[in-house]
């Protein structure tokens, strides 16, 4: 009895492991991938210099006990004013496309990125699942950073996850805020009246954290940063600047903390606890922008449609062959659109 039953789990285990194999060889081969010519230029990038991507001052500031590292970057013309960045889930202050930066300065806009807590050079929270942070948290973070850079005010920019964060920062501390541009976000993300987030989308994410990240080389991570640069897109038809995506990865491994695996846990936990801040949305007063992309295969473009409808004084933007992605074809276009919206309340410069 005793060798019948060894012998059951010894072809369970084979079993089981040759299931596993033919899995990951299916993912292997037919998982989310990567543009066809993109092995070359990471193959490049591994073998070069990296860029400096840093441009201006760099500092860190203590929010209540956690520390957030952030970079201060000055116009390239006399100052019209300040721009605080908020990115998206689970990403640090280099997801934000240089050429988005550069337009700003040359527009004479002071830019300020961070990173949240749990990314980059900011303290990551060991002891989250005791006390996980909040939105709102990573709001004061940014209000933190204002106050050591003795700045009052600042036009207020957020990228998916960073509007929700964005709209936290408007609603507790609009004497703060001078405008409010919202790009592919909600004011509610569970509002059970709207489409859903797309659960295909996420397991395609799920699946190419899979085949890129149980190896975790550079290579692969920075073509699991590729694969879901390429998913978030959805249909819109642009081409994916493979070379920039894999200089800011390597940077990141290389001169920076890495990549924080629990992240994307923190940062989700986090909004799925915010609930809706639609009726705190209907009382704000200030030149609001919302941009969504047609072509957003993540975030519903109904979730925008219904902050467009509830924020008092704002103004709607869909843009053609655009994903869940700041496309570099498009960023002359979303920059005009922002500074007209700067300019409906400048502030004092």
């Amino acid at each position: 009895m005793k060798r019948l039953l060894i012998r059951s789990l010894k072809f369970i285990g084979i079993a089981l492991l040759v299931i596993l194999i033919l899995l990951a060889t299916a993912l292997f081969f037919y998982g989310p991938g990567v543009p066809q010519d993109a092995d070359m230029t990471i193959d490049s990038v591994l073998q070069s210099d990296l860029p400096e991507l840093l441009q201006g001052q760099t500092g860190y500031v203590d929010s209540g006990e956690t520390k957030i590292w952030y970079e201060s970057i000055p116009p390239a013309t006399p100052s019209k004013g300040t721009v605080l960045l908020f990115m998206g889930i689970s990403n640090d202050a280099l997801g934000w496309p240089p050429s988005f930066l550069n337009a700003l300065t040359d527009a004479g806009y002071q830019v300020i990125r961070f990173d949240y807590r749990g990314t980059g050079l900011s303290d990551w929270d060991n002891d989250w699942g005791e006390n996980p942070y909040s939105l709102e948290d990573l709001a004061l973070d940014a209000v933190a950073i204002l106050d050591e850079e003795d700045i009052d005010q600042a036009h207020i920019i957020g990228v998916s996850m960073g509007g929700m964060v964005a709209q936290e920062f408007a609603i507790h501390h609009p004497h703060r805020t001078l405008t409010l541009t919202l790009m592919m976000s909600s004011g509610n993300i569970v509002d059970g009246a709207l489409p859903p987030i797309s659960q295909d989308v996420t397991l395609e994410l799920i699946l190419a954290s899979v085949k890129y990240g149980i190896i975790p080389t550079e290579r692969n991570t920075i073509k699991l940063h590729i694969a879901a640069r390429e998913i978030l897109s959805g249909d819109a038809d642009y081409e994916l600047d493979v070379e920039e995506t894999a200089q800011q990865v390597l940077y990141n491994l290389r001169h920076r903390n890495g990549y924080n695996s629990q992240a994307s846990q923190q940062h989700q936990n986090a909004v799925f606890r915010s609930g809706s801040r639609y009726s705190a949305l209907r009382r704000l007063e200030l030149p609001t922008l919302i941009i969504h992309g047609l072509d957003d295969p993540f975030i519903p473009i109904e979730h925008s449609q219904k902050l467009g409808r509830t924020i008092p004084d704002s103004t709607t933007m869909w843009f053609e062959n655009m994903g869940h992605d700041l496309p570099p074809y498009l960023i002359d276009s979303l920059i005009a659109e922002l500074i007209l919206n700067f300019e409906k309340n400048p502030g004092e410069s």
